[in-house]
């Protein structure tokens, strides 16, 4: 198990060694981040895909990415053993620290190993339900689980799968979208407080850095819409629980240029005004990752996307995403050698200025 997370100093001696342009780095909590991490949600659960990810990983860490993300039901646990691989060989190379890189992973669906040769069910069985882990009527209709018992034999596989003795991020996944259909929003908003009292817990254990939501219609819907959720009410949720020094500092949901509602959709309340998501999220110092850049190569269709800056479509949609105010970094994600290289191109390209962003805001609302 390699020790340590993520640091003031560590992320940002990366950042002054990394050959990647310095306006590409940003600081929230202490901590300096690169404004593109890397994704490693889909793919196939084989070992050619395990490799291809591992690579990926080395490569984006080494142009100056030291974002990752993944989860433990990515590719049934072989993502984030991806994610650990890549990280351990290049502490064991020297390439890296583990100080430098800003790991986050995702709990909460239902997962199964897929190193372990057996039906999705049948491991559901004998690994959580008949060792106590679940119990009848844990898991949602979305097969999705907040329990405390299933959150903490998730975080501990986590750890195992990344070879980490502690997470930079951990998010509940896709929570209120996963729980919704079967429970009240009071109800719901009840686990979600034992929920993070019990990540508050993780972090005194020195298992957990901060914690999150990663989310997908909860933050970008009305308010009258049974899925949506007040960011504000989940910060003094956090508060409640944690005190001012709450691990609660990050929020994943989707945005580009089409799913655009965390910018201009003003469904968040906050001192009694109506703003966008982000706006919020800049006000609370809530720090943000955004997730489907490229609507999984939708966008990048020829005529797609409106044209700026003499730009590749790819380099574009992340241009446009990082240079979003609110925003800390989009998450791409990328396996092939051919778009790892194409993508990270954009390392080497200062983002856009505010009068930049809003000129090209502009031309796409008007």
């Amino acid at each position: 198990m390699i020790s340590g997370h993520s640091t003031e100093d560590g992320t940002k001696e990366f950042a002054i060694n990394s050959a990647a342009n310095k306006d590409n780095f940003k600081k929230i909590h202490g901590i300096t981040l690169s404004n593109i991490g890397i994704g490693t949600y889909l793919g196939n659960a084989d070992s050619q895909t395990d490799e291809a990810v591992a690579n990926a990983v080395k490569k984006s860490i080494l142009s100056g990415v030291n974002v990752i993300d993944t989860a433990i039901n990515y590719r049934s646990q072989k993502a984030e053993r991806s994610v650990g691989k890549a990280i351990s060989d290049l502490i064991k190379e020297g390439k890296i620290k583990r100080e430098q890189i800003f790991v986050c992973t995702k709990n909460g669906y239902l997962t199964n190993d897929a190193d372990v040769k057996q039906d999705f069910w049948d491991y559901v069985k004998t690994e959580y339900a008949q060792k106590g882990i679940l119990a009848e009527g844990d898991v949602s209709s979305g097969y999705h689980c907040m329990t405390i018992p299933y959150l903490q034999d998730q975080l501990e596989r986590s750890l195992k799968n990344l070879g980490l003795d502690c997470i930079d991020l951990l998010y509940l996944h896709n929570a209120v979208e996963g729980q919704i259909n079967d429970i009240s929003k009071d109800e719901f908003l009840k686990k979600l407080k034992l929920v993070f009292e019990f990540f508050e817990k993780m972090r005194k254990e020195g298992k957990l850095k901060f914690y999150g939501l990663a989310t997908w219609e909860c933050f970008r819907v009305s308010s009258e819409n049974p899925q949506y959720l007040s960011l504000q009410d989940t910060v003094s949720l956090a508060e409640e629980v944690g005190g001012k020094d709450h691990g609660f500092k990050f929020v994943q949901l989707p945005y580009n240029m089409y799913y655009d509602q965390a910018l201009l959709k003003k469904n968040q309340i906050l001192d009694d005004q109506n703003v966008s998501f982000l706006d919020a999220a800049v006000k609370l110092n809530i720090g943000v990752f955004t997730s489907v850049p490229f609507m999984q190569g939708r966008l990048l269709a020829p005529g797609v996307m409106a044209e700026f800056g003499d730009l590749k479509p790819s380099l574009r949609a992340l241009q446009f995403i990082r240079s979003t105010p609110g925003v800390i970094a989009p998450l791409a994600g990328q396996k092939s050698a051919e778009h790892v290289s194409e993508n990270l191109e954009i390392m080497n390209i200062p983002p856009l200025t505010e009068d930049e962003f809003i000129a090209i805001l502009k031309t796409l609302i008007s």
